[in-house]
């Protein structure tokens, strides 16, 4: 081995043969260090000889940046807010959200470094690492990260297109393999919010509209990333299930991310709906779950009012409904920034997403949260804050406690306190392995939905015959050749292949404003011309990027054929069109025939806008 797993400077041998981490360095085996030991022994022993700084800091989860060469980053980063000394060391955080990452080599690299300076405080507390998804497509600061070094499959809207429990646990369990090389030990997902408000931005993350199958494909999730039944172990990657109590019905379809959408409303009365994947989330076992920005307006659940401030602060939601109701006694993360004002990323600033409770200030927002019974602050590094309020009185060392036990108990079931170390070699090996990158390829290519298919000579235009001469626009030369011959010039060509991504209105004021894809669903005047141009000279098959449901009618009587992709290389979208693999995606939402139904729709109702060009659950086959 070239570079071989890291040996923990700690490690000894009692005098029975156990062989521990002496953690804190006394030469003794303690019982939050014997690995022998039930984990709530272990969890009751550290946190007895936790100080209240130790417990303030494992209660915040910030974003962490990673050097280029596998260093830990000493300044201020893009988004991060410290040094990683500083925040570790000074701070006593040890949850950390990662953006970017370099080569499996070096992310590896990077984590066993992050762990050693972990393992020299007062405790040896082992970090936990953890990323929103990033096995897909989306590229967003705030929500996921395309694929990059690891295997990488349709977004979670195309593994509900194509309908196949198996696979999403198969997909989950790929997914735990890559994380787990490069130490990554908890997901930021999976997005069980159901996709009912069609302008909404963050549809590509989910499972769709349809409550019942996002509950099989969340139980499925959960088997593959944290073991059968949803049960924590040394292999497993603890998830945070989100948004809830179910973040798809926002007004006007405006994201909670930003201050004109902070209203989530329920005109249809079908929040128990929107709250069945929780369910299934719990009998899954999910290490956590993470309410959504979003503050319900006009919401009452057995017959009582519910406060109109964002589900992170409302105690009615995270202790009454899902503690007490839903019985639930994981760890309850907050979405991220939800206490400190002015938050300023990439040259642009963002206030905390304190919705309704905008008047309080930073100590009065995170007592609310607390109060409301969430463990953890997502996005935040002000433990200082924390320990002001238990120094005023205002929030007792027995309630921080309470949350730590939570926050111990998963890093104990994950095997971190063990050996929370990762081999750079494996890393290298496992991320980006062939098999993985095969599966996830077939899975995007399986996840085209064909929604028209007309003749051309007296035979259906898919799957394409070969040697046609092609004219394509948004798919590489090389991707294009594998449908024929690429032409530079309609007039010869025998089809055109256009890629388009649903419509989306610009914004770029706030910071992640510009990623959120929101506003009017319909394409163009000029992109509709150009269609229109093209299909009067050749047959065109059209194919469009579904990450929310675009309205396709002014298309669908131009275009020979239509195809839906959602999160799909050009490769892969070529090998559907050519038949080389079997296209097999039902629509996991309705596309709407016009902006006037989708704004007449009810944002909490699935299928709520009349006569849809296409319903949810279309899809052609051959």
């Amino acid at each position: 081995m070239t570079s071989p797993r890291t040996t923990p400077r700690t490690t000894r041998t009692a005098p029975d043969g156990t062989v521990y981490r002496d953690l804190n360095g006394n030469g003794v085996l303690d019982p939050y260090e014997d690995p022998r030991l039930p984990v709530a022994d272990r969890v009751a022993d550290l946190l007895a000889r936790m100080t209240l700084a130790d417990k303030a800091g494992l209660m915040f989860q910030t974003v962490i940046e990673t050097g280029e060469d596998g260093s830990l980053v000493e300044a201020l980063g893009t988004i991060s807010k410290s040094p990683t000394t500083v925040v570790v060391r000074d701070k006593r955080i040890n949850h950390f959200n990662v953006h970017r990452l370099p080569t499996p080599r070096l992310a590896a690299r990077w984590h066993n470094a992050l762990q050693r300076l972990a393992e020299a405080t007062e405790l040896g507390i082992p970090v936990t690492v953890s990323t929103d998804p990033r096995h897909a497509f989306a590229e967003n600061s705030g929500a996921s990260f395309a694929a990059g070094y690891f295997a990488q499959w349709p977004d979670a809207l195309g593994l509900a297109a194509i309908g196949d429990v198996d696979l999403v646990r198969e997909f989950a369990a790929a997914a735990r393999e890559e994380y787990a090389a490069v130490g990554i030990r908890a997901a930021l997902h999976p997005c069980v919010d159901l996709a009912t408000e069609p302008r909404w931005a963050r549809q590509l993350g989910t499972f769709g509209e349809n409550a019942r199958l996002t509950a099989e494909f969340t139980a499925a999730y959960l088997d593959g990333f944290q073991g059968p039944g949803g049960a924590l172990g040394p292999g497993s990657v603890a998830c945070t299930t989100k948004h809830f109590p179910g973040g798809g019905p926002q007004q006007d379809g405006e994201d909670a991310h930003f201050p004109y959408g902070r209203e989530q409303v329920y005109p249809g009365g079908r929040f128990e709906e929107h709250l069945a994947p929780f369910r299934v989330a719990i009998e899954h076992r999910t290490a956590a779950m993470m309410p959504y920005y979003g503050m319900p307006v006009g919401l009452v659940l057995d017959g009582e009012p519910i406060e109109e401030v964002g589900f992170g602060y409302n105690g009615q939601i995270v202790t009454g409904l899902l503690r007490e109701k839903l019985g639930f006694d994981g760890v309850v993360v907050t979405d991220w920034e939800l206490v400190n004002d002015n938050l300023v990323a990439s040259g642009q600033v963002l206030a905390a997403r304190a919705w309704g409770v905008e008047h309080l200030d930073a100590p009065g927002r995170m007592e609310k949260i607390l109060a409301a019974g969430c463990d953890q602050f997502g996005g935040e590094e002000c433990p200082d804050v924390l320990l002001g309020l238990v120094r005023d009185g205002r929030v007792s060392e027995a309630r921080l406690d309470e949350s730590v036990r939570r926050l111990l108990r998963v890093k104990f079931e994950l095997g971190l306190f063990d050996d929370p170390y990762v081999d750079e070699d494996a890393a290298a090996a496992v991320v980006g392995r062939a098999d993985l990158l095969a599966a996830g390829l077939s899975a995007q290519s399986r996840s085209v939905t064909v929604l028209t298919n007309g003749d051309v000579d007296g035979r259906p235009l898919l799957p394409l015959a070969a040697g046609l001469r092609v004219f394509a626009i948004g798919l590489s030369p090389d991707d294009a050749a594998q449908l024929g011959t690429v032409v530079d010039d309609v007039a010869d060509a025998d089809v055109a292949v256009v890629r388009l991504v649903a419509p989306w209105e610009h914004r770029d004021e706030m910071f992640l404003e510009a990623w959120f894809h929101a506003g009017s669903l319909e394409f163009d005047d000029d992109v509709v011309a150009r269609v229109r141009e093209l299909a009067a000279r050749v047959p065109v098959v059209l194919d469009v990027t579904l990450d929310r449901p675009a309205i396709l009618t002014p298309l669908v009587g131009l275009a020979t054929a239509i195809v839906g992709s959602y999160g799909t290389s050009g490769r892969a979208l070529a090998d559907a069109l050519r038949g080389a693999v079997r296209p097999e995606g039902r629509l996991p939402f309705q596309l709407p025939r016009s902006m006037d139904a989708v704004r007449a729709s009810r944002p909490d109702v699935a299928s709520d806008t009349p006569d849809p060009v296409f319903p949810a659950g279309h899809g052609l086959s051959w």
